[in-house]
């Protein structure tokens, strides 16, 4: 993705450093008219030479050269200072190599994918995520950006089931929370403070009446409250285990799904209810069929 480049914009910090022309292009390595005939517009400078002007200039480079749209690796190099021949000199080879993987042609061999992180000063994920954006791979990303995880805690839980369970109604309160647990355990188990102690991380522990007592005050099935890190796969997986589990363990109409709907589930639920039932058992073994 190349930066923008603006002449204008270029004369008018240069002047403001009170530099020539000729001494901005010897502090870059050309001339004074080509300084000239980038500020014209009448030619660009290769993206290779960017890092020079800026640093020449005191500029931010992201600053004087703004770009759009994900990393790949012609910006990398570019950013670096490399020309193609100084990248291809990196990983003793011709310029076919560099050319090929920044054209999306041919990616890069296993063995130089280390020393050309070295020299763009990344690192081997990142220029990885740069060569899939220059093939055109959809969803790349920069690999600091982390995917959201699973709920994983009770407290976590808990919010998100508050959130996402109750499309259309108001979600219960702390207070209500705790007395369906309470009512469903026949004892004072917890307080409203306790329930928002878990919600808000600062308590995480959660005996396991509690937790029942929580599937049965939020309508879904009591496993969802266990810590075994097979109830956590990928995210979406398990809020859709969420959403439909409750209803289906023993055969009834409970889970978040169906509330409001009093003549039942569509055809159309129920095939997508029983699809992730298929996809889920072999990671919820004690859910068994009851017919």
């Amino acid at each position: 993705m190349p930066r923008q480049f603006d002449g204008s914009r270029v004369r008018v910090v240069r002047r403001g450093k009170e530099l020539s022309q000729k001494e901005l292009g010897a502090m870059v390595g050309v001339s004074g008219p080509t300084v000239a005939r980038w500020e014209s517009g009448e030619e660009f400078p290769k993206g290779d030479k960017f890092p020079a002007i800026a640093a020449a200039l005191g500029e931010e480079l992201d600053v004087l050269f703004p770009f759009d749209g994900p990393v790949d690796l012609q910006l990398l190099r570019c950013d670096a200072g490399l020309s193609v021949a100084q990248a291809a000199a990196v990983i003793d080879a011709s310029r076919v190599p560099i050319s090929n993987a920044e054209s999306g042609r041919r990616r890069l061999q296993d063995t130089y994918v280390a020393p050309l992180a070295h020299a763009y000063g990344v690192s081997e994920e990142e220029l990885l995520a740069a060569q899939d954006v220059s093939f055109g791979v959809r969803g790349a990303q920069r690999p600091q950006e982390a995917q959201p995880s699973a709920p994983r805690t009770v407290g976590e839980k808990i919010n998100y089931l508050l959130e996402h369970g109750y499309v259309g109604q108001a979600p219960p309160s702390d207070e209500q929370i705790a007395r369906a647990v309470n009512e469903h355990t026949g004892v004072a188990s917890v307080t409203a403070s306790d329930i928002a102690a878990l919600r808000s991380g600062t308590t995480t522990e959660a005996s396991d009446v509690v937790r029942a007592g929580l599937a049965h005050a939020l309508q879904v099935d009591a496993t969802l409250f266990q810590d075994d890190a097979e109830l956590s796969p990928a995210a979406g997986e398990f809020l859709e285990a969420v959403r439909f589990l409750g209803s289906i363990h023993r055969g009834q109409i409970l889970g978040l799904a169906a509330r409001g709907n009093h003549s039942g589930l569509s055809a159309g639920m129920m095939a997508k209810i029983n699809e992730l039932v298929g996809e889920l058992k072999h990671k919820l073994p004690d859910i068994k069929d009851e017919g």
